[in-house]
């Protein structure tokens, strides 16, 4: 039985691979996306969305959040994801966006769908924290929220110690750490979920939709040598490998927070690794991945989206 997930995101080209995958893969039944600024504006994201889906054939509700952090000022990143965000050939967005602010969204899924629902937030999080200010209950309502972001026990990507989701808008990261019993899935992990170059060139050399979604894949400019060094790590596909099936993260319970002070290491969060305040644990953090388990549940979901 597949799994209903709703997903809110800032496409971004590892966001479009997850999505393929997840439009793809026969365990999960994308229920609806809302939009956050973080990749590109949300001007972008919104129309990177509906190419997504249209480029795969795919009918899902789309609903735009917001424009901006919800204190921090907006830092995008076109240098790595496209002049608009998104790499490759991809059709003009012709899809009807929906007349709901996308925080609404996630409220009214987690309604409709209860405990059947997962949340997947994949980008900055001003949209989940909006929405978990409406309705403070939305952890109990549904199944599993996932987030990918942080850095629980590395180093950051976009400063020392910060990864760019939860520098993007740190206030918001915090108060959804605090609040909604997360699985946290972040550098610690994202950095290995790679994907072979065989697979890459294979797409390449097939051109159409598998094309363009090598021209996702291969999105760094700097891919020979960030963060690994065979291929570029496709962050938030591994939220839909583990929402897909369960061994392919690990995780471990501890107290999480986000420095919003502003100083060398806002954004960055703080775990309570060791025990030492009296905190009880607030968060699953994923520790482990298997990235052959990983690679495997990834290429089954976009070689299904991909059948041209």
């Amino acid at each position: 039985m597949s799994r209903k997930v709703f997903f809110d995101t800032d496409p971004g080209c590892d966001d479009a691979v997850m999505l393929a995958m997840a439009l793809g893969h026969e365990a999960i039944d994308v229920v609806g996306l809302s939009t956050v600024c973080g990749n590109t504006t949300i001007e972008n994201t919104t129309r990177n969305a509906h190419a997504i889906l249209g480029l795969g054939g795919y009918d899902v509700p789309v609903s735009r959040g917001c424009g901006r952090p919800l204190v921090d000022d907006l830092t995008t990143a076109e240098w790595i994801h496209g002049e608009n965000g998104l790499h490759g050939d991809i059709p003009d967005a012709d899809g009807d966006t929906r007349d709901i602010h996308g925080a609404d969204a996630i409220v009214e899924a987690a309604h409709e769908y209860g405990d059947e629902l997962t949340i997947a937030a994949v980008g900055p999080l001003p949209n989940l924290a909006i929405a978990l200010a409406k309705e403070p209950r939305l952890p109990d309502l549904v199944d599993d929220i996932y987030l990918m972001g942080g850095a629980a026990m590395t180093t950051g990507n976009v400063t020392p110690m910060a990864e760019a989701n939860f520098h993007n808008d740190p206030a918001a990261a915090s108060r959804v750490l605090q609040d909604a019993n997360t699985r946290m899935v972040g550098l610690d992990v994202t950095n290995r979920a790679t994907v072979s170059p065989e697979f890459i060139q294979e797409f390449r050399n097939a051109g159409g939709v598998r094309g363009t979604i090598a021209e996702w894949l291969d999105y760094r400019p700097d891919s020979g040598t960030y963060p690994t060094a065979d291929a570029p790590a496709i962050h938030d596909a591994a939220v839909v490998a583990d929402i897909i099936d369960e061994s392919v993260l690990s995780f471990e319970e501890y107290y999480l927070d986000v420095d919003t002070t502003g100083g060398p290491c806002h954004g960055a969060v703080i775990c309570d690794e060791h025990g030492t305040t009296d905190n009880e644990p607030n968060s699953e953090v994923a520790v482990d991945i298997d990235v052959d388990r990983y690679r495997e549940v990834l290429e089954t979901g976009v070689r299904a989206y991909a059948t041209d």
